[in-house]
């Protein structure tokens, strides 16, 4: 069997899994705890697929393992955030509260599970086209890999540092001024671990765009080519899921505007002056 219809099998099973288990246990969060691993499951079975065919397999090789150590980075963190134990994003909870019972489950069936399992297939795609375009590793390979490890650090050490402010948090009895964190890296991005989180993903398009065109495309069907789909959508998805979640940040935190004036959402950018340290000034 080819290797994107196993990877269609199991993404289907993973659905069915996910949407029973929501309904049985009124928990939405079976996808999130299942984003860090299915990835890793699919980049593999491509890679699997081209050891076997007995072509050039080192870039799908590299490939599963860059997303082996995306999902061992992003599983940690989820797991010491209590991701495993049972508790459901706090996001959904509130999505549940403005609609009705039947709306929600219509949301949690086609854009929880069906849209964001879609969306775990689409973004591994490039590793199908690395199989599909067998041809040696070339200087490209190299620089989309180290700037992968590189936004991989980025994320890993945003990560860390949002984490660090919570356990000082809760230490202090639940609130730190303003809230949230604003030093280290979220001085100068809003998200700082949403920007690396995406960037990760276009250099994994990258490698495989690098492999059709090491095989002879051209720059349609090769630079570009339609497993860009998932790159796209996972930045429409972050973009969207952040909106939504500074809605709330601005609503809990009355200095969170401030923050927004002054600092970039996404792209780590110098602050701009505040507002109202202008008008003192």
């Amino acid at each position: 069997m080819v290797p994107l219809g196993i990877v269609l099998i199991v993404a289907g099973a993973v659905c069915a899994f996910c949407w029973i288990a929501s309904l049985i246990t009124r928990d939405t969060s079976w996808v999130d705890r299942l984003w860090s691993i299915v990835p890793v499951v699919y980049a593999w079975i491509f890679a699997g697929a081209a050891l076997a065919s007995g072509s050039d397999a080192a870039r799908a090789v590299l490939m599963a393992v860059l997303v082996t150590l995306w999902g061992t980075r992003l599983t940690f963190n989820f797991a010491r955030r209590g991701g495993y134990t049972g508790m459901e994003d706090y996001r959904w909870a509130i999505l549940r509260g403005r609609m009705k019972p039947w709306q929600f489950q219509v949301f949690n069936l086609l854009f929880i599970v069906l849209y964001q399992n879609a969306l775990l297939v689409l973004i591994t795609l490039p590793a199908l086209v690395a199989v599909q375009h067998p041809a040696p590793l070339t200087g490209a390979d190299a620089i989309f890999a180290v700037l992968f490890l590189g936004f991989l650090a980025l994320e890993f050490a945003a990560d860390q540092q949002q984490w660090n402010f919570h356990r000082a948090k809760k230490t202090a009895g639940g609130h730190v001024e303003p809230g949230f964190a604003t030093t280290g890296l979220f001085r100068f991005s809003r998200h700082p671990n949403f920007f690396a989180e995406q960037l990760q993903w276009w250099m994994f398009y990258g490698l495989g765009a690098t492999a059709a065109v090491a095989s002879g495309a051209g720059f349609w069907g090769g630079a570009v080519n339609a497993t860009i789909i998932g790159a796209v959508l996972l930045s429409i998805l972050f973009i969207g899921s952040t909106i939504f979640t500074e809605s709330i940040s601005a609503a809990k935190y009355p200095a969170y505007r401030e923050y927004q004036r002054t600092t970039s959402m996404l792209v780590p950018w110098p602050p701009r002056h505040s507002g109202r340290a202008a008008e003192r000034a």
